[in-house]
């Protein structure tokens, strides 16, 4: 038995922050940010008490709405995000009873931008039991809520979004297929939000010095994403005996036009093959695989062959592939 996805849904924010804004908050431009990122706008959340859990809930009950799913007869509901709405309540919780999924039980997965690629890992493995038929994955992230907007290393770069994909068995040989999960905790400093944790917890003093923000060692980070999502991505063709031509997609987590360049350069991938949005959300961390999906769902047809990869704090990063296993609707 195979885990198979069968239905997608996703949401955006309406507010849209584009490069031309970014020009009047900090020392930056539009042809720089567009020649180092590929982004041109992103995604803002806005409004007092809105939190991931808005996004999420929203690209649930646009996946409920599509597929005609009764969100009764769902079993697990997992929240891949590494914005939860808040320290120790569930944000996965609220999002399933606000979406109806009263049979659910829910819980939060953690692993910076790799949580949806992970969690696509738990998803399946839940389904491949025999004990569940029907998981709901979201990826969401407000970035917003911890970006310093006077940092221009930062704040160019993330969006806010979300996507949700429902997990179904599948014996017909389409689904999950293969992963290849990787994680390496000693380069942790080079990407984080080091206080408000438990280890250092937020004082006012770091409020003050806006230490409560995402900080990013640009070209660690860089140097560590593109030789590791271009070498698992490689990794899992060798390992599947499969060829460029065989593959349909790359769904390359979109951090970085130039990351994503460089995993399709790696294994040979064409231009028309790479799924890409990065232009439009920028760095939605979470978010990115499924609105991935979200955006591209009308042009994919059942047994397209799809490697997903991606990179994210911790680190954490790895490649999973995928058969689709439904024609556009």
């Amino acid at each position: 038995m195979n885990a198979a996805i069968t239905a997608v849904g996703g949401y955006v924010p309406d507010f849209v922050l584009t490069n031309k804004i970014l020009e009047g908050m900090v020392d930056t431009n539009d042809e720089w940010i567009v020649s180092r990122t590929g982004i041109k706008e992103r995604r803002i959340l806005r409004g007092e008490g809105l939190g991931t859990s808005f996004m999420a809930i929203h690209a649930a009950k646009d996946l409920i709405q599509k597929s005609n799913l009764d969100p009764a007869s769902i079993d697990l509901v997992i929240v891949a995000t590494a914005t939860p709405d808040m320290q120790a309540a569930s944000t996965a919780a609220y999002t399933a009873s606000q979406i109806g999924a009263v049979n659910a039980f829910a819980f939060d997965l953690d692993a910076a931008c790799s949580s949806f690629l992970f969690g696509m890992s738990v998803a399946s493995s839940y389904i491949e039991t025999g004990r569940y038929k029907k998981v709901l994955l979201i990826g969401a992230d407000k970035n917003s809520s911890m970006i310093n907007y006077e940092d221009r290393a930062t704040c160019i770069i993330f969006g806010d979004g979300a996507g949700a994909v429902l997990f179904e068995p599948n014996e017909e040989g389409y689904g999950v297929q293969d992963e290849y999960l990787r994680s390496d905790g000693s380069g942790r400093d080079y990407l984080l939000v080091k206080y408000g944790g438990s280890s250092f917890p937020l004082e006012h003093t770091h409020i003050d010095n806006k230490e409560q923000f995402v900080f990013q060692d640009g070209k660690n980070v860089f140097k560590h994403a593109v030789f590791n999502m271009a070498d698992v991505s490689e990794r899992i063709l060798d390992r599947n005996n499969l060829s460029k031509d065989d593959i349909a997609w790359l769904a390359a987590h979109q951090a970085n036009k130039r990351i994503i360049d460089a995993t399709a350069n790696r294994i040979g991938l064409e231009d028309e093959k790479v799924m890409m949005n990065i232009q439009k959300y920028g760095n939605t961390t979470s978010g990115t695989l499924p609105l991935l999906l979200f955006d591209y769902e009308s042009q994919l047809k059942k047994g397209d062959k799809i490697i997903f990869a991606a990179f994210g704090g911790g680190f954490n990063w790895g490649a999973l592939y995928l058969t689709w296993a439904y024609d556009p609707r």
